[in-house]
């Protein structure tokens, strides 16, 4: 949501994407809006390859040509151990947070390719810095999730340099969201908080604004790049 007001606020027309909340969604089209820009709202679940297609079919047709693409959804679940995981809980959270980056990566890059007609764009793929630090005793599987998303963005940054397409990635640390309570543990920011060098969660937009940087063209050299927002975690 940050990072949808920010980019109108820098003069992108915005899609936001919802899964269920779409209450949630229309308050941030609105701002948009009032930023003066064009929005749109689509539902679609990352986890399904239909609804991803569907979304940037819908995107293109009433926003015109993709120029930026940022892979923000991801999902985790309750802190535990790897031994007491199911097979299904590892299921669903590669199914969102690996495949569907790599789908919505994919129909991307094939509106943005030079080589297929495209006018070039830039991606950011919205890791996490539990993909170096592993997440021990909460949630192993989002942290290697996070960390495909990480090798993904250098491999598909090389794949596509050539093509006007730049990939990177943002690895926030702990951020004052929603997510800590879909771990069960909504408080956990302020229990992490000591151990950070900075003292302190991050604030979303602190992240939005390292996320529109490297979309914009002050970062037109800059590719294949994962930049830590972390107070230095």
């Amino acid at each position: 949501a940050a990072t949808a007001r920010l980019a109108a606020a820098r003069g992108y027309d915005v899609c936001v994407n919802y899964h269920a909340n779409k209450v949630a969604a229309q308050a941030v089209a609105a701002d948009v809006e009032a930023c003066g820009q064009r929005s749109i709202i689509v539902q679609a679940d990352l986890s399904v390859e239909q609804d991803i297609v569907r979304l940037f079919e819908t995107a293109e047709r009433q926003l015109g040509p993709l120029t930026a693409l940022v892979n923000n959804a991801g999902i985790l679940e309750e802190h535990s151990r790897l031994q007491d995981m199911s097979w299904d809980r590892w299921q669903r959270i590669f199914q969102t947070n690996v495949f569907g980056v790599f789908a919505a990566s994919r129909e991307a890059v094939k509106r943005m390719s030079t080589k297929q007609g495209g006018a070039g764009g830039s991606i950011v793929n919205l890791s996490s810095i539990a993909s170096r630090l592993g997440a021990a005793g909460e949630y192993v599987d989002y942290a290697a999730s996070k960390a495909a998303v990480d090798t993904m963005s250098t491999g598909l940054a090389k794949e596509v340099a050539s093509e006007g397409i730049r990939v990177n990635a943002v690895r926030p640390g702990i951020v004052l969201t929603e997510i800590h309570a879909s771990g069960g543990e909504a408080e956990r920011p302020a229990r992490i908080a000591p151990t950070i060098p900075m003292q302190r969660a991050g604030e979303p937009d602190e992240v939005a604004k390292t996320i529109l940087w490297l979309l914009s063209d002050e970062a037109s050299y800059i590719t294949g790049s994962i930049i830590d927002v972390s107070g230095g975690r």
